[in-house]
């Protein structure tokens, strides 16, 4: 079995394998915790789920906090007896690096372009709904070329909210009408209508850089925005766990 972690701003993504069958999945706060914590939080988990930790025979975690890498790489491999492999651009991905400096771009990124060509071919568009909003692009030479990031549904609420003492915070519900009849409405037709357009325009803008490509989405939000967005083809929440498990059986020799 293989443990896989994808480390975000806001949310952590844990999962465990078994061959190619994702047997659970769990998602935590990513806050800063000890490595003992880590390890406890694991254990429980793997036995809530009924799971022997011995059976693990690897790990691996993407991550885009730093100061989290570390607690997690030794919790896990204190607690569970495995080495935690942690992704970077310098790993067998199975595709170059198109980027000026790609050291910089977020793991998560790498590994969801990693995980979209090998399930949905190339050229590909790739977009991740979580604090932030990424695209990325692969090309038809199966190359991580690039994207864009935007502020993500959570981060740009809580900057609306925080400005405006009067507007209340609604639950992100797709509205009846693009017109709200109400405040409530009108906020949610905002968030989720203009989301959706945000990433249409910007899947279409590189469309004309690389050729027609399919758009797959994946993150918290992308069941969401994908039924109001013409862009979107395919949803795919566990993209990222996927991707995590085909970088790791690239590198685990």
């Amino acid at each position: 079995m293989l443990l896989v972690v994808d480390i975000g701003n806001t949310q952590t993504v844990i999962g465990i394998f078994r061959e190619e069958e994702l047997l659970c999945h769990w998602r935590l706060m990513s806050k800063t915790r000890t490595a003992d914590e880590i390890g406890v939080y694991l254990l429980n988990l793997l036995d809530l789920s009924g799971i022997d930790s011995s059976m693990l025979k690897g790990a691996i975690l993407s991550s885009v906090v730093p100061p989290l890498d570390i607690p997690w790489s030794e919790g896990i491999g204190r607690y569970l007896s495995v080495t935690c492999l942690r992704v970077s651009h310098n790993l067998d991905l199975g595709m170059a690096v198109d980027y000026e400096a790609p050291g910089d771009v977020g793991a998560d990124r790498l590994v969801n372009s990693v995980a979209g060509m090998v399930k949905y071919g190339k050229p590909l568009i790739i977009v991740d709904f979580g604090t932030a909003i990424t695209l990325d692009a692969v090309s038809a030479e199966g190359n991580y070329l690039g994207g864009v990031i935007a502020p993500g549904l959570g981060t740009s609420v809580e900057a609306l909210f925080g400005k405006t003492a009067k507007l209340p915070k609604v639950s992100f519900e797709i509205p009846a009408r693009v017109i709200g009849k109400n405040t409530m409405e009108s906020i949610q037709s905002g968030i989720l209508h203009g989301f959706a357009g945000l990433v249409d325009t910007l899947a279409r803008k590189i469309k004309k850089e690389i050729g027609e490509a399919p758009v797959v989405a994946t993150g918290g939000d992308a069941e969401r925005i994908a039924p109001l967005s013409e862009a979107i083809e395919i949803v795919d929440p566990w993209l990222t766990l996927e991707g995590l498990k085909i970088i790791y059986n690239r590198n685990k020799t």
